[in-house]
């Protein structure tokens, strides 16, 4: 209790007054005061708040209010690295991966390997994210497990992407079960979007047949070489969640696609760890005193 007092000062004396975080930016030292206050160590200041989830802001300028924990394991899932505290969404993200870690065993897939989804109260991490902030997005490896890890592997995993240094997929690590895993996820339509490397939307725009309409959802983007990274839509009921643009219409097999790795953009990787860029939410203000 006196952790989170002594914090909350602090924070006080820092970020300008809630009516003024819409007219304001943020304080030079708040964005990094933030990260740490929503990165606390379990159990301390940053346990999830009690009450229904609701997802309030956008997955880069947000927090989560009743965050639900996905359990280590569970029935055709592993959480990875579960001391890193980030296995936590709203409660739409943590009932959508237990129904698709059902629909890949049922489909004979192996098990997911989840990796980071959100803090217990979301908000900005001190590293590798600048969104996964409002408990709707979750990374998952592109391996499939066909045995349990052991708690060395979990902690410890191997993170070898899939793309070469040539843009080819590592046919060691890419195969029929990767296209399949993808697809399912993105026939979903919970789902709002799931960001691959470009060379691996590449390869799903050659091999899908019959109905394209799924591709919408796969969007390139920096990185991804070893993990695709699935956003859900805002959840139903959620007032203060904000949902990003529309992907362009049709399957994203063209231009875009094309100038990506034309320019050898698909080299380059996501800076990652930010902070509110933009004066958060006025909501975010109480997620961290509250209970």
């Amino acid at each position: 209790m006196r952790a989170r007092l002594k914090a909350l000062l602090l924070l006080s004396a820092l970020l300008p007054a809630p009516a003024a975080w819409a007219q304001t930016a943020p304080a030079a030292k708040a964005p990094g005061l933030l990260s740490v206050l929503f990165g606390q160590a379990p159990g301390s200041l940053n346990g999830p708040t009690r009450g229904p989830s609701r997802s309030i802001g956008s997955p880069a300028n947000g927090c989560l209010a009743g965050g639900r924990a996905l359990p280590a394991s569970g029935p055709g899932w592993q959480v990875l690295r579960p001391g890193r505290d980030r296995y936590w969404g709203n409660q739409a993200l943590v009932d959508f991966l237990r129904d698709k870690a059902g629909a890949v065993q049922a489909n004979g897939l192996g098990t997911l390997l989840v990796a980071d989804m959100a803090q217990p109260r979301g908000g900005p991490m001190p590293s590798d994210h600048g969104s996964h902030q409002t408990g709707v997005d979750v990374d998952i490896l592109y391996r499939l497990a066909r045995a349990p890890l052991t708690p060395e592997e979990r902690d410890h995993p191997d993170l070898t992407g899939v793309v070469r240094p040539d843009g080819s997929l590592d046919p060691q690590r890419w195969g029929q079960d990767q296209e399949r895993l993808l697809r399912l996820f993105a026939s979903d339509p919970r789902v709002d979007r799931i960001f691959v490397n470009p060379q691996i939307k590449r390869v799903l725009c050659r091999w899908a047949r019959g109905d394209r309409a799924w591709l919408r959802r796969i969007r390139p983007w920096w990185g991804h070489m070893e993990h695709f990274h699935v956003r859900l839509q805002c959840p139903v009921g959620d007032m203060d969640c904000r949902s990003g643009p529309l992907p362009p219409p049709g399957d994203g097999c063209g231009g875009e696609l094309q100038s990506w790795i034309d320019s050898g953009a698909w080299k380059g990787r996501p800076s990652g760890g930010h902070a509110f860029k933009r004066p958060p939410p006025l909501a975010c203000h109480a997620i961290l005193g509250r209970k």
